[in-house]
């Protein structure tokens, strides 16, 4: 089976390699806006391997020379591309912020042209040759921090803009002068212009013309930009530009900006310190991007060894060209579509769009470790596709899709009674049981909850969402890891120390136990605020001896009036109220608690106090050292989500 050229997940990651200039500076790789076009592409199974081969090729340009042209394919389906730094970026930094870009114009798809202009790079995707265009209808100016400047600062930036259009033409559209003239410091005008490579001296210098005259609108505010079709222009009161030395920048040729800086006093020399941080961050980011890279490989080599690949024009078409109307739930990794194939099997296809590395991350985990599993309680992926502007994820369709769409339901809530609610805790428990101790290597799925738990046409249970998901080796007792997940039910070792162990996910289980028996949800929030904790209620029921008072009462509709039915619900509560338990040791294992399901005869031990939650907060107080969070963890929960229906 022929696997298509990887896509932009697929090889984004690879571009970063074996550098040949390390130097250090700022790749101002923010993104000022991206304009995307208004025609769709002609035709969805030649644009996307186009689109892809275009960026490769840009890639390989942009890594060697800071700047490329690409062409891909004839006729409607022919992809042009324009990729550039301006010319005080080195050619890390240029890397650095053309990943940026590259990651961001896919999400112009399914039309078929796009620009985007970062502080610094720029990148455009066409289906016709635009290299010699130097104005448009799509130009304009981005006015920035609105800071009132006096006359003095405005006359200076004039004054610059002004002398870089004169200079630029003299340089081929491209290069760098400094002049100083007396006055305050904080009137100093910094000013950079660039014209992309591609146009003539006499267009460069006409694009500049108009774009300076626009720009300098935003006066008197402190910062603006032009963003037009050949050009790109900045000012500001802040020393945005990077110094240039006699080796730096984009190396000889490749120097692509005028540079005027009006300045009356000199710069302050960067302290020893600070240039080194700079340099460890960036190797840092660099091994990152390696590491990514192999990743790549390895999710290209899992596609062709499973034969998972679909084509990105065979989900389109199943979808309708992901039509609204065929929209099942969306999550915190993205939107989930039915599909039909042109066999007439149904499919559920998550559409994921990656604005970052821990996405793409996530993709690869999902489609890494779900591929390697099998267990009839575990949601079935069907294949994906890496081909296209996006990465999809095909699953086996459920036509009831996700159990939280019951049992917090009141009108399907009556759908569920006793045996089916059993029947969905025994299917979890098994699959859960599989991941912890009947795999090669130990999965914890990190988010169990009911919005994860699919079922079938059967109301059977199968687990679901794999892409917070992590594995490790048998002799190791836990794996340090950023806190993801959601909240609610996330163990409180976990939440306060990042220390992840089978008994994360016994937690999270125990907290679904309780809110399949009581109908009610554990992190609710009225009027804004949470609520008391579902695990708190349950906890103080049971020292009172009123737990039925809990019980969902649409379990009255049906055989809950029986004296078994009453034990086997009091049960199953009491299950929860140990896999919830505050110290992780006491928690039961999943092997453990199925057997307790099972040898309903077996005595159980009565459980021990949960942990104390701070409802305004949902933070878990840590039992040993008397704290939540400590000051500087709360960067560590940005994967906590609030995802429902199908999985993310």
């Amino acid at each position: 089976m022929e696997i298509p050229a990887p896509s932009v997940f697929c090889s984004l990651f690879f571009v970063v390699l074996f550098l040949p200039d390390t130097s250090v500076s700022e790749p101002r790789s923010q993104t000022v806006q991206m304009i995307c076009g208004n025609q769709r592409e002609h035709n969805t199974t030649i644009f996307p391997p186009n689109f892809v081969a275009t960026m490769e090729t840009l890639s390989q340009q942009m890594i060697k020379r800071g700047y490329g042209v690409a062409v891909t394919g004839t006729g409607p389906d022919t992809n042009h591309g324009l990729g550039q730094c301006y010319g005080d970026i080195s050619l890390t930094d240029c890397v650095l912020c053309y990943v940026n870009a590259r990651n961001a114009l896919p999400l112009c798809f399914p039309y078929n042209g796009g620009r985007i202009y970062l502080d610094g790079c720029f990148m455009r995707i066409e289906n016709y040759t635009f290299y010699d265009q130097y104005l448009g209808p799509e130009d304009r100016r981005v006015c920035g921090n609105r800071t009132t400047k006096g006359s003095l600062f405005q006359q200076n930036a004039r004054q610059a803009v002004q002398q870089a259009i004169a200079n630029a033409p003299s340089n081929n559209g491209y290069g760098h002068a400094q002049v100083s003239v007396p006055g305050p410091s904080n009137e100093t005008a910094y000013v950079l212009a660039n014209c992309w490579r591609t146009l003539s001296a006499n267009s460069c210098t006409m694009c500049l013309q108009n774009a300076s005259a626009s720009m300098l609108g935003c006066l008197p505010w402190s910062e603006g930009r032009a963003l037009y079709t050949g050009c790109f222009m900045r000012y500001s009161n802040i020393n945005f530009l990077n110094a240039i030395s006699t080796g730096g920048g984009l190396s000889s040729g490749g120097k692509v900006a005028v540079i005027v800086i009006i300045i009356v006093s000199s710069m302050l020399i960067l302290g020893i310190g600070v240039v080194i941080g700079i340099y460890v961050w960036k190797n840092k980011q660099i091994q990152k991007k390696r590491k990514g890279a192999n990743d790549a490989k390895i999710l290209v080599k899992i596609l062709h060894d499973n034969s998972l690949n679909f084509k990105y024009s065979t989900l389109d078409k199943a979808t309708g060209s992901f039509d609204e109307a065929n929209k099942l739930g969306q999550g915190g990794f993205g939107v989930v579509y039915k599909g039909v194939l042109a066999d007439g099997r149904e499919i559920a296809v998550k559409r994921l769009f990656f604005n970052n590395k821990h996405r793409a991350a996530d993709f690869y985990n999902e489609v890494n470790i779900i591929s390697s599993i099998e267990h009839k309680n575990l949601l079935r992926l069907l294949g994906c596709s890496c081909s296209g502007p996006e990465s999809l994820l095909v699953y086996e369709f459920l036509p009831n899709q996700s159990l939280d769409r019951f049992i917090f339901d009141p009108t399907k809530d009556k759908a569920l009674n006793w045996e089916k609610r059993f029947e969905i805790i025994i299917g979890t428990t098994e699959g859960l049981v599989y991941l912890h101790e009947n795999t090669k290597t130990r999965i914890i799925h990190r988010d169990i909850k009911a919005s994860n738990i699919m079922l079938d046409s059967r109301l059977r249970a199968k687990i679901a969402d794999f892409g917070l998901a992590r594995s490790f080796e048998e002799d190791k007792s836990h794996i340090s890891t950023a806190i993801a997940g959601t909240l609610g039910y996330m163990a409180p070792e976990y939440l306060a120390h990042g220390q992840l162990t089978e008994k994360a996910d016994v937690y999270s289980f125990g907290v679904l136990l309780l809110e399949i028996v009581s109908g009610r949800q554990n992190n609710r929030r009225k009027n804004a605020e949470y609520t008391k904790s579902l695990v708190s209620i349950a906890w103080e029921y049971f020292q009172r001896g009123i737990v039925e008072e809990l019980f969902d009462p649409n379990l009255m509709l049906h055989n809950y009036h029986t004296i078994n039915v009453k034990n086997e619900v009091a049960r199953v509560l009491h299950v929860g109220l140990l896999c919830t338990q505050e110290i992780p040791t006491l928690r039961p294992s999943m092997s453990r608690a199925l057997q307790m399901f099972v040898k309903k005869e077996e005595e159980l031990p009565p459980p021990t106090n949960p942990p104390f939650v701070d409802e305004k907060t949902m933070e878990f107080h840590d039992p040993w050292e008397k704290y939540s969070l400590k000051e500087g963890d709360s960067a560590s929960i940005a994967n906590l989500s609030h995802s429902s229906f199908y999985p993310r």
